[in-house]
């Protein structure tokens, strides 16, 4: 009789301590879950500089390149040193604005945010303070300034029309 009863205290008692085990192992997983949670969030893509810009465009363009390449296309229009190219686009990965493939030697960048919400996030101050919060003298002043081909017509009628629409 004792035999038993010790069994089934000893066997409850396993259960126990299994249980309270993978308790343990899911709230370890829930805490390493909230800090990735966390530290992500906290990542704000924030606003390119002029130099980050330039390489954002030329990455736009060709989708993906090495720091070479990108070094290469700078060269080509202002005096930047390679070094100076590598740490702008360490910083642009630190800042989540690009997104670096490290499985080869040679990293890989590539955009990680669109041009389009790029454009985004300068055009309302751009606006304010070289148009004085008018849309109409941006748009008449660079119609003014620049010819538009005939699919950007085309474009900029197709836009019109849907903004009478609303």
């Amino acid at each position: 009789m004792w035999n038993d009863f010790f069994k089934q205290v000893f066997d409850d008692l396993n259960v126990t301590i299994h249980l309270t085990k993978f308790l343990q192992v899911i709230y370890f997983f829930s805490l390493i879950l909230q800090y990735e949670t966390n530290r992500i969030m906290s990542i704000k893509i924030s606003k390119p500089t002029e130099s980050e810009l330039d390489i954002l465009r030329f990455l736009w363009q060709n989708e993906q390149a090495s720091v070479r390449e990108v070094h290469e296309e700078l060269a080509s229009k202002k005096d930047v040193g390679y070094t100076t190219t590598l740490k702008l686009m360490q910083i642009m990965f630190e800042k989540g604005l690009v997104i670096r493939d490290d499985k080869s030697k040679i990293h890989i960048y590539k955009p990680n945010v669109s041009q389009e919400t790029t454009q985004q996030q300068f055009l309302p101050k751009f606006i304010d303070t070289l148009f004085s919060g008018s849309s109409t003298q941006l748009v008449m002043q660079a119609l003014g300034n620049h010819t538009p081909t005939p699919d950007e017509i085309d474009e900029i009628q197709q836009l019109l029309n849907e903004l009478k629409k609303k």
